[in-house]
C-alpha cells in the first residue's frame, strides 16, 4: 500500500494539511462539521482493484469499508463483519457479516467480497496488489493464468457469511482484510462503468462512513460527505471532508498562527521553531524512503560494490537532522523500526547490517574504483528521479551533491509529479528513483516480500535466489512456527541489507501542529494512516 506500502508515496502524507472548511467564524465552521484535508498529490484511481498510491487508499478507507477495520495501536476492529472465527489449523476464516447497505441503500454481501477479490486476482486486471492475495487458495495460479478466478478460496455460504480457505496459517490474516485491496465491490457497478470505473467519483460505489463527491479524475479538489446509509453511521460526527491539492503546504503555518488552520504539517527549520509549542505533535510512521534502481535497464546497477559505494556516500545522520529536520530518523534497514516486535526485540534492530547505512565516503571511493573496473566503465551518468515536492526535491539535490564526489560520476535531478513519478516507476521508465513503501500491516514480511524476484513492486528488480526462499520459508514452510519465521526474515533482512538490494536512506515523521478543538483523528504508523470517521470540530 505499498505505498501506500501502499503504494509508494512522494510525500504527500508527510505534507498533509488539516483546515477548517470556508476559514468562517467559529459558529458557521461548528455548524458545517466541515474539515478541508490538504494533499499534496492527486489520487491515481479508487478502483480498489487497481489503487496502489496512498492518498487513493485513505480516500477509500473513509468512503469504503472491508471486513475488519485498522484501529489504533495495531489493533483490528469489527467493519462489514461483526465477528469472525478461525479453525484450529489456521487454514479457514470464517466472517459473519452485519446487515450493511451501499450508499443506494442496496445490501452488501458476502457475494460482493466474492467478486471482489476474484476481481483484483483475475490477471486480466494487472492489479499491482494482486501478489497479497497469494496466500489464498489457488489465488498465485489464478493469478499466473492456470486456474479459473471461480477456484479461488472463498465463497459466500449465503448472503451474510464469507468462508475463506488459506493455503497455509496465516497470523496477521487479520490484517490483510482491513486493507483496501480486501475491500467489497459492487459487482452491478463495476459492470456499469466498465473501464471508466473508480475514474471520477460518480464512476464508483461506496459503503463506508462517507462517500465521494466532486472528483473528475484530474482535478485537485473533492470532498467526502457523511454516508446515511453507512450501518454505523450515528458514529460519525463530519458532515463532510473537503480535499484539496496544494504543493506548498508551508503557506498554512501563517494560516495556522492566524487561526484559520487548525492542523499543519511542520517541514525543515518549522520543526525546531515550534517543537517546544503545546500544540506539536510528532507522528511515526512505518515508512521507508529508499534508493531503487533498475538492474534491468543498466547492468551498471547490477554490481554490488557499485551499489554499496553509492549508499557509503549518504551520511544519512546529516541528511535528515541538517536537511529534512522534520524529525525523520535515519533509517536502519529496509524494514521500519518500532513497528513489529518478536521476544521484546525489534525487527530494525534483529537485522541491523552496519556497514549497510554507515557513511564512508572512503571506502565508497574504493568501491567505487573496483565496480568500475569490473564494470569496465571509466565515466557514468544516469538520471535521478523524484518528486517535485519540497522534500523530493531537497532528498534528490543531497543525493546529488553527495553522489558526484565520486571519481567519473554524474547525476541529472529530475523531479516530477508523484502521479508521474509513481507510472514511470512502475514502467520502468527510470534510472534511480527515490521511493517509499509503508507498512500494509505490522509485520516484516509487508516490507521484504517486495524484494522478492517477482513481485510487482520490485521495479529494479533486484533478484536474488537465497532471499526468494527465506521469505518463502516465512511464508510457508515456517509461517506456523513464530521462532523460525522470524529468523527467516531476519536472515532476509540482513542479505538485502549486505547487497544493497536497495538503499535505504530514512523513516519518515509527520510533526505537525494541531488546534485543541479537533479531536478523534485517528492515525496508524503503518496504511492507510488516517481514519477521520470518529473525528469532531469544536
Amino acid at each position: 500500500m505499498k505505498i501506500r506500502s501502499f503504494a509508494k508515496l512522494g510525500g504527500a502524507v508527510a505534507l498533509s494539511a488539516l483546515v477548517l472548511a470556508g476559514c468562517g467564524s467559529k459558529s458557521t465552521q461548528s455548524q458545517k462539521k466541515e474539515l478541508t484535508w490538504v494533499q499534496q498529490s492527486n489520487m491515481t484511481t479508487m478502483d480498489i482493484s487497481k489503487v496502489t498510491d496512498q492518498i487513493g487508499a485513505q480516500t477509500l478507507n473513509n468512503s469504503n469499508e472491508g471486513l475488519l477495520r485498522m484501529a489504533e495501536h495495531n489493533k483490528v476492529v469489527p467493519g462489514v463483519a461483526k465477528n469472525y472465527q478461525v479453525s484450529k489449523d489456521g487454514k479457514t476464516w470464517t466472517f459473519n457479516l452485519r446487515h450493511s447497505k451501499w450508499s443506494d441503500g442496496s445490501p452488501v454481501t458476502a457475494k460482493d467480497f466474492v467478486f471482489s477479490w476474484r476481481q483484483t486476482v483475475d490477471p486480466k486486471t494487472a492489479g499491482q496488489y494482486a501478489y497479497i492475495f497469494a496466500n489464498i487458495k489457488n489465488a498465485t495460479k489464478i493469478n499466473s493464468g492456470k486456474m479459473a478466478t471461480s477456484k479461488l478460496g472463498v465463497k459466500a455460504d449465503g448472503n451474510y457469511k464469507l468462508v475463506v480457505t488459506l493455503e497455509k496459517p496465516q497470523t496477521y490474516f487479520k490484517y490483510l482484510v482491513a486493507d483496501v485491496e480486501f475491500f467489497p465491490q459492487k459487482a452491478s457497478a463495476v459492470k456499469k462503468y466498465g473501464s471508466k470505473y473508480g475514474t471520477t467519483s460518480q464512476d464508483m460505489a461506496y459503503n463506508g462512513p462517507f462517500k465521494m463527491t466532486g472528483w473528475t479524475g484530474t482535478n485537485d479538489t473533492w470532498h467526502l460527505v457523511r454516508n446515511k446509509n453507512y450501518w454505523n453511521a450515528k458514529k460519525v460526527k463530519l458532515d463532510k471532508v473537503n480535499f484539496q491539492v496544494i504543493k506548498t503546504p508551508e503557506t498554512f503555518l501563517n494560516q495556522y498562527q492566524d487561526n484559520k488552520v487548525q492542523v499543519t504539517p511542520l517541514v525543515g527549520q518549522q520543526v525546531k521553531q515550534y517543537k517546544n509549542n503545546k500544540d506539536y505533535v510528532l507522528r511515526s510512521n512505518a515508512a521507508t524512503w529508499y534508493l531503487e534502481m533498475n538492474q534491468h535497464k543498466y547492468k551498471f546497477f547490477r554490481n554490488v560494490n557499485i551499489r554499496k559505494a553509492l549508499s557509503l556516500t549518504v551520511d544519512r545522520k546529516q541528511f535528515t537532522n541538517k536537511v529534512l529536520a522534520d524529525g525523520s530518523i535515519p533509517a536502519k534497514g529496509f524494514v521500519a523500526a518500532d513497528m513489529s516486535t518478536h521476544n521484546g526485540k525489534d525487527f530494525a534492530d534483529d537485522a541491523y547490517v552496519k556497514s549497510a547505512v554507515e557513511s564512508n565516503m572512503a571506502l565508497a571511493k574504493k568501491y567505487w574504483a573496483k565496480g568500475m573496473k569490473e564494470t569496465g566503465k571509466k565515466t557514468v551518468s544516469f538520471n535521478l528521479m523524484a518528486d517535485d515536492t519540497d522534500a523530493g526535491k531537497k532528498t534528490a539535490e543531497y543525493l546529488q551533491s553527495r553522489f558526484t564526489k565520486l571519481p567519473g560520476l554524474k547525476i541529472k535531478n529530475l523531479n516530477i509529479p508523484y502521479k508521474t513519478r509513481l507510472a514511470r516507476s512502475q514502467d520502468g521508465q527510470f534510472d534511480m528513483v527515490v521511493t517509499e513503501w509503508i507498512a500494509d500491516f505490522p509485520d516484516p514480511i509487508t516490507f521484504l516480500s517486495l524484494m522478492q524476484s517477482n513481485n510487482a513492486y520490485n521495479n529494479g528488480p533486484w533478484q536474488n535466489k537465497e532471499y526468494d526462499q527465506l521469505t518463502t520459508n516465512a511464508e510457508g514452510r515456517d509461517a506456523n512456527r513464530p521462532n523460525a519465521r522470524w529468523n527467516d526474515m531476519v536472515k532476509a533482512g540482513k542479505l538485502l541489507a549486505n547487497q544493497e538490494g536497495v538503499i535505504p536512506l530514512y523513516q519518515q515523521a509527520q510533526p505537525q501542529l494541531v488546534k485543541s478543538s479537533v479531536k478523534g483523528i485517528q492515525a496508524f504508523p503503518t496504511a492507510p494512516l488516517w481514519d477521520w470517521s470518529k473525528t469532531t470540530v469544536k
